[in-house]
């Protein structure tokens, strides 16, 4: 293999590239991470929060919380310990070890590598002869957390997520070995993984189980592509076939159904991204094409029925799942961040499979709302829902009990870079803009390319070519979907505002012309050193309207600009933004407010609200309403909050005297 494939492969938490077979693989290659420099403003002050707090803040409470402690007791079994926490605490270790990799593969840090290394030791010595590795039955094998059931994988389809803790471990232990080039994490990995392909399956003296919390699937079908061997994919294809015919048949773990049969997102929705993002992998390694078209019929549903305007997915606290069809309260809205950053793995790989931008419209609508809303913008608090509507109730927390989504945060920020571009033989795809140097590899020759720009504040992009000498290649530049009148594929979100967006591209100065290919800008040209693209699109404020089935958003209007969702917040008004009344006919001042929120660009307009007075009469009053990027909002304090307002009095919320 080679290594600048593997460093793509492993880039991510994301799978297969072209050249894997025997099933052919993602027909469209990732670029690694490691080869691309974010220079960004927006993006580098993620990544640096991510690096210098989110990481180290983790690592800080995996002591405190006792994380360590378990692996720790696991090396010293005996029966006076009581089992507490939750059956996977052992996987914020493995998450954060995987963010940690990631970021020392750009920042080296020998200082974290020894850390890493002591905290390693500590894992190795809970490891069982066997290798099976589950401290919440390990350290009291005879009274193991009341989830673990009385034997190895008795509960696994329930709540024990002992295959949960093996992907994430795996998922770790490839990042770490990627980062460092040590495999004392990996050869652990390996030794469960072993473990695993031993006791599960469908052979004599054998259990047939299937993940109760996917992921294996995963990293499993990853293992496969480091190691080579192809019983890891095999467990991986078993898990994804044999769910639907256990005895677990619930919709809460995906299980209602077998995987080929299904064609609505439902359930428990983080379970549900991860098995429908593994189901992607096996498909690219196996070349069953059955996996792929169940997995468009599903995602056909979320971006129709299911997707908040936020990029969210899983409407409801209750199974932390999906909703019905078209179900999407606001103030109740669950929208894991664990769920979005699922949402952004299974749109990535339905791109790798199908080269489409659609897939990176709603990428991109996640990563810039739903996603980063879940961390604080110095990166050391946390959502675990991330609602569109608030009365004060909601602030971000600097840890959790059941902490996966800080962990999941830790390992996710640090990846972005790799988003970024992607190579197909000839074609080299620009698929998000952020200030940013790389160095690809198109047929095996060097391309590097200068991305400069303001995005998401800005819609002007310029792409610097910088080669040895001549050479020809295909340059496919994503026109985003709001930049062509559309929010979202399908139709449930459309424009109100009858504005039309125009965008050109520059090629030397000279404009140039194509039509889209599949939503990509095509120039198809032999390139030379110092040649410069320059994107322009039309960035304004838009009003968004739902599509008429979705109860909770009708008479109301939500505002965006660019990539990025508004909302109106109680710091930036003296009023109840719930009690607000657009105008039909709203008209906005976009204004730069560099010292607010780490630099935005603040929108507002003239709006109403409405409130009774002591007659009981309805009182209107003119106002002026100041709107703020949805990921910022909850900085400054508990209080009101809103994506969705008013433009009709039946769907207003006067202020009572």
């Amino acid at each position: 293999m080679k290594k600048q494939w593997i460093i793509g492969l492993l880039s991510l938490s994301v799978c297969m590239q072209a050249q894997v077979k025997p099933g052919g693989g993602y027909p469209i290659t990732p670029v690694p991470f490691t080869a691309v420099k974010v220079t960004d403003t927006f993006w580098g002050q993620r990544l640096k929060a991510s690096r210098e707090i989110t990481i180290p803040l983790a690592f800080s409470k995996c002591e405190e919380t006792g994380r360590y402690e378990n692996f720790v007791k696991a090396a010293h079994p005996s029966e006076s310990y009581k089992v507490g926490g939750f059956s996977f605490d052992d996987t914020d270790v493995y998450k954060t070890i995987e963010g940690a990799s990631y970021s020392m593969q750009t920042y080296p840090n020998k200082k974290l590598s020894a850390y890493i290394d002591s905290v390693l030791t500590i894992v190795a010595a809970a490891q069982e002869p066997d290798g099976y590795l589950y401290t919440a039955r390990t350290m009291n094998p005879k009274h193991p957390h009341e989830w673990a059931g009385s034997k190895r994988w008795e509960k696994e389809e329930d709540l024990s997520h002992e295959l949960y803790d093996l992907g994430h471990m795996i998922e770790g232990a490839i990042a770490h070995y990627q980062a460092t080039g040590k495999k004392n994490f990996l050869n652990i990995a390996i030794k469960y993984a072993d473990c695993a392909v031993r006791e599960i399956g469908d052979k004599p003296g054998q259990v047939v189980v299937v993940p109760g919390h996917q992921i294996a699937e995963m990293a499993l079908a990853k293992l496969y592509v480091v190691t080579g061997e192809k019983k890891y994919l095999d467990l991986a294809k078993f898990f994804l076939d044999k769910r639907g015919y256990t005895e677990n048949k619930n919709e809460y773990s995906q299980a209602h159904k077998p995987v080929l049969e299904q064609d609505e997102a439902v359930g428990h929705a983080v379970r549900a991204a991860y098995m429908y993002s593994g189901m992607a992998d096996v498909a690219a390694l196996t070349g069953d094409q059955g996996y792929v078209h169940a997995i468009d019929r599903i995602w056909d549903n979320i971006v129709n029925k299911k997707l908040y305007i936020t990029g969210g997915i899983g409407a409801t606290g209750n199974g932390e799942a999906f909703g019905k069809n078209y179900e999407l309260p606001n103030m109740s809205a669950y929208c894991e961040t664990c769920a979005a950053i699922g949402n952004v793995y299974l749109n990535y790989r339905l791109f790798l499979l199908h080269g489409e931008a659609k897939y990176y419209d709603v990428l991109e609508r996640t990563l810039y709302n739903g996603l980063i809303s879940g961390v604080s913008l110095d990166g050391g608090a946390f959502f675990y829902p991330n609602p569109l509507e608030s009365i004060g109730q909601h602030q971000r927390q600097p840890w959790f009990g059941c902490a996966c989504c800080p962990s999941n945060i830790c390992r996710f920020i640090p990846s972005i870079p790799g988003y970024i571009y992607a190579v197909h033989k000839n074609d080299v795809y620009v698929n998000l803009f952020m200030s940013n140097h790389s160095n690809l590899k198109v047929n095996g020759k060097n391309v590097s390319v200068n991305q400069t720009t303001n995005y998401p504040w800005s819609g002007d992009i310029k792409l610097d070519i910088i080669l040895s000498g001549k050479q020809n290649f295909i340059l496919k530049i994503r026109v985003p979907g709001w930049a062509q009148g559309s929010v979202v594929p399908g139709d449930l979100y459309s424009y109100t505002d009858k504005k039309t967006m125009e965008y050109h591209i520059k090629v030397n100065g000279v404009v140039m012309e194509s039509a889209l290919d599949k939503g990509y800008f095509v120039i198809n040209r032999t390139w030379k050193k110092g040649d410069v693209v320059e994107v322009h699109f039309d960035m304004e404020p838009r009003t968004v309207k739902a599509n008429q089935k979705v109860e909770a958003d009708g008479g109301k209007i939500a505002v965006e600009r660019g990539p990025l969702v508004y909302c109106a917040e109680w710091p930036d008004n003296d009023f109840s933004v719930l009690s607000v009344m657009m105008s039909k006919k709203p008209i906005f001042i976009v204004e730069r407010k560099q010292d607010l929120l780490y630099g935005i660009d603040q929108i507002q307009t003239n709006a109403q609200t409405l409130s009774y007075d002591a007659q009981g009469r309805l009182v209107a009053k003119d106002v002026k309403l100041k709107l703020i990027p949805y990921y910022a909002w909850a900085h400054r304090g508990s209080g009101e909050m809103a994506v969705w307002l008013s433009t009709y009095l039946s769907a207003t919320r006067p202020i009572m005297p």
